[in-house]
């Protein structure tokens, strides 16, 4: 068995956490400053001339705005005909209803340079319902700054111009997955051997825990 936290009175651990929530408070105003400093970035013109197929055709840039003046796509990785990014799936795992995003004149869209039958497939297989388009012949995954791998980029319209505002790939994706940043909160976190835990923790080596959703043993399955 794991070795467990510390028992304390519930004096001790309320002066514990009340230390730990200043520490938080401190990095929630410093991930608002972060955002701050991300909203004055320059931007730079991006090209409106990519085409893509969707479920039902092919579609422009300016389609997947959809009318907005805001796009964020996550560039999904390619494994070929046989293989998935179990870490890509996770993501598109954790989007969740669109319309407030929507709320905000901004759009989502998952772009693959996977052929559209493949996607399509693999879409009714996982259940998604976020919109996704492939980009393959194209050199659309390398513009966006994935470059064969994947990437969360934001896209502003200005009329019929698009921009580049952002990207961010790597670590910089997990602040969209919602099992990494629950599992932050937890007594074992994430359980990978790169984190900060106390000696005799669970944890095994990063990323081979992840599996497609419906690849888990159905012991971990909710009742």
């Amino acid at each position: 068995m794991s070795p467990l936290p510390p028992i304390v009175t519930p004096d001790v651990w309320q002066a514990a956490r009340d230390s730990l929530l200043a520490k938080e408070k401190a990095a929630t105003r410093a991930l608002d400053a972060l955002a701050a400093e991300r909203r004055r970035l320059p931007m730079t013109p991006f090209s409106r001339d990519h085409v893509f197929t969707g479920p039902d055709g092919q579609r422009s840039l300016l389609d997947l705005f959809g009318g907005r003046r805001q796009l964020v796509i996550y560039q999904m990785m390619d494994n070929g005909p046989d293989d998935y990014c179990t870490g890509c799936a996770c993501v598109i795992d954790s989007v969740g209803h669109l319309s407030h995003l929507h709320a905000r004149d901004t759009g989502f869209a998952v772009v693959s340079d996977m052929p559209m039958p493949q996607l399509a497939a693999y879409w009714r297989r996982m259940g998604w319902s976020a919109p996704v388009y492939s980009s393959r012949g194209s050199s659309f995954s390398t513009d966006i700054g994935a470059g064969g791998g994947f990437a969360l980029s934001v896209l502003l319209r200005d009329g019929d111009e698009v921009y580049r505002t952002y990207v961010t790939t790597a670590r910089g994706v997990d602040r969209l997955r919602f099992d990494l940043n629950i599992l932050d909160l937890t007594p074992y976190g994430r359980q990978e051997t790169w984190e900060d835990s106390p000696a005799g923790r669970p944890q095994t080596p990063p990323y081979e825990w992840w599996r497609l959703h419906d690849e888990y043993p159905a012991t971990t399955e909710a009742p």
